[in-house]
């Protein structure tokens, strides 16, 4: 099955409960990247967020979108932009939805392979990312491919497909802007290197193998893979860019390619959470099948400080999807098993540990001094950003969630399974 270039007319955006007085969205409010502008998920400032919804209860509109795909919604001038995929992996696409009315204004094929990748049965084939910046939409596919769209008339501008790279279990990881880069890992069972796209043409600007990769070549191939997303960190007064990998984690500086500095935690692999810092101490997920999670202190960060910068290391619960969360001294984290923590940042202490659900993919969302934990069911289960646990709502949607939020004044977006939602106070 292929999707047209049009909209069809089976994809229809349903308007629910739309209030005459409803506010027009500020079309200057961006959501850019894959956990917001700032990487941390977290919503600053005053805001009305909605706390309680259901599907009749404060969603403004509810759009159905074709195909499958994982990647979190961005939004910039009034527009969503996401990608899917077909079910066999043959078309993969790029969506454009009004955020005022929910209609679908983009359905654009970026690349149509002759085959698809092997995926994992929880992964999608539009699992990555991308980034909305400068007018234009960036999206990756991971061997498949990267692109930029004009993200007013959803032309695609160019195509980069020579980074290929055997993930096994299909594409993940998002992309990451620096200045006129995109930052790309490639961590895979074959190759594992990082790359840096020039933003306007999609060439190559610099490509730097994986200095652990000495190590890797004696691991199993399974074993060298991972799922990062590059992280923008000011430290020093330069800017570094993170990367958890198999085994190791990458400080280089975004516009060379250089290393700065790392960490070594392996064994860990199939990494998936970014890091999360409050300016002090960086905390991190090592990977796959045994996740930990560790603190390193970011004060005179260089060379190898495997030995010299871990703070502590907290060995149970910890996630293996989702991306920690910090508020003031906590850190909040959910395995995919469901088990939710609150942990002291300076010490690691479990302040709370409470089972929330069953599945949990999506990272916490934090804004008006609540976390928000969305089940793979589902279920939004919004407790007290505080030192004690306190539930204060479940929210049910009917499709579950793999996707994050993304957050656009006093409106949630919200990717479930099979729909995209505006939620609003």
């Amino acid at each position: 099955m292929r999707f047209s270039q049009s909209l069809s007319p089976l994809v229809t955006a349903t308007l629910i409960l739309v209030s005459s007085d409803a506010a027009v969205l500020n079309a200057a409010e961006a959501w850019p990247r894959f956990l917001g502008a700032k990487q941390n998920n977290t919503v600053e400032g005053a805001s009305k967020l909605p706390v309680t919804w259901d599907p009749a209860k404060n969603v403004r509109w509810r759009t159905e979108i074709p195909g499958e795909g994982w990647s979190s919604p961005l939004v910039a001038d009034g527009r969503v932009w996401l990608t899917t995929a077909t079910q066999d992996g043959l078309s993969l696409r790029a969506v454009a939805v009004d955020l005022a009315s929910g209609k679908i204004l983009h359905d654009v094929e970026v690349f149509h392979p002759e085959a698809a990748p092997p995926k994992h049965r929880r992964n999608s084939y539009a699992s990555p990312t991308g980034v909305l910046s400068g007018g234009r939409f960036f999206v990756h596919f991971g061997t498949n491919g990267t692109a930029a769209l004009d993200a007013k008339t959803g032309e695609v501008l160019w195509r980069q497909q020579t980074l290929k790279v055997d993930h096994q279990n299909g594409p993940g990881g998002s992309l990451t802007e620096y200045g006129d880069y995109l930052l790309v890992p490639c961590d895979g069972m074959d190759v594992q290197h990082e790359v840096a796209l020039r933003k306007s043409t999609g060439e190559i600007a610099w490509d730097v193998e994986r200095s652990a990769k000495p190590l890797l070549s004696t691991l199993p191939p399974d074993r060298r893979k991972a799922y990062g997303t590059p992280f923008l960190l000011e430290n020093g007064g330069s800017t570094v860019s993170l990367t958890t990998a198999s085994n190791r984690l990458y400080a280089l500086d975004p516009a060379t390619g250089k290393e700065r500095w790392f960490v070594n935690y392996g064994p860990g692999f199939s990494n998936v959470p970014i890091p999360a810092t409050d300016g002090k101490t960086l905390v991190i997920s090592t990977g796959f099948m045994k996740p930990e999670v560790w603190a390193i202190k970011l004060e005179g960060a260089q060379g190898d400080i495997s030995e010299t910068h871990v703070l502590w290391k907290q060995k149970t619960a910890a996630p293996d999807q989702a991306t920690p969360v910090i508020v003031g001294h906590m850190v909040f984290t959910v395995s995919s098993g469901g088990i939710a923590s609150c942990l002291d940042i300076a010490t690691g202490d479990i302040l709370w540990r409470e089972r929330i659900g069953s599945d949990f993919a999506a990272t916490p969302l934090v804004a008006n001094g609540l976390v928000y934990f969305w089940d793979c069911s589902g279920v939004t289960t919004v407790v007290k950003a505080q030192p004690t646990f306190e539930v204060v709502v479940k929210n049910t949607l009917p499709e579950g969630f793999m996707a994050s939020p993304a957050v656009v004044g006093d409106t949630l977006v919200l990717r479930t399974k099979a729909a995209l939602y505006s939620v609003e106070p």
